[in-house]
């Protein structure tokens, strides 16, 4: 192809707005994500948590005593991509583990103080993230929002 071909003419629409993909609820979804990724990390900084271990550690203080397959079952994700985010935690003295009575091969998750101080820390930045970055939408458009999300997600438990 010449470069010709390859330029683009200043008369073409680039809008997104033109384009299919904003008919696309999935498109817009992942679009979102994206925002709501960076904004999160903005928000805890380069040393802070990810999503992934935020959630972790929130699972193990919810549930005290989770074995790695219920947590990684409880996540959606894959029990060896769960290695490494306990791993981080344990490193950072956020969680122990522990055995499992009755099972030798098992091994329970226990959140420390010093975990939960640390989640107690993240889940107020979290908050605040969340707070600012939805704040042109009334409580209303966030039950609401947050209802349609739920109820995409718990497709996944029928399936």
């Amino acid at each position: 192809m010449g470069r010709k071909a390859l330029q683009r003419s200043n008369d073409m629409d680039l809008s997104l707005d033109a384009s299919d993909l904003e008919d696309l609820i999935g498109y817009n979804l992942k679009r979102a994500y994206v925002i709501v990724q960076i904004d999160f990390r903005k928000a805890l900084g380069q040393d802070g948590m990810s999503a992934r271990v935020f959630s972790a550690l929130s699972l193990c203080i919810r549930y005290p005593n989770i074995t790695q397959s219920e947590l990684a079952r409880m996540m959606g994700i894959e029990r060896s991509g769960l290695v490494a985010i306990v791993d981080e935690l344990e490193a950072k003295k956020h969680l122990q583990r522990a055995p499992v009575p009755g099972d030798r091969r098992v091994q329970a998750l226990v959140p420390t103080e010093a975990g939960r101080a640390a989640y107690d820390a993240t889940l107020k930045a979290v908050r605040a993230h969340e707070d600012r970055l939805f704040e042109d939408m009334s409580a209303e458009e966030k039950e609401t929002l947050l209802a349609l999300l739920k109820k995409i997600r718990n497709r996944e438990e029928d399936a």
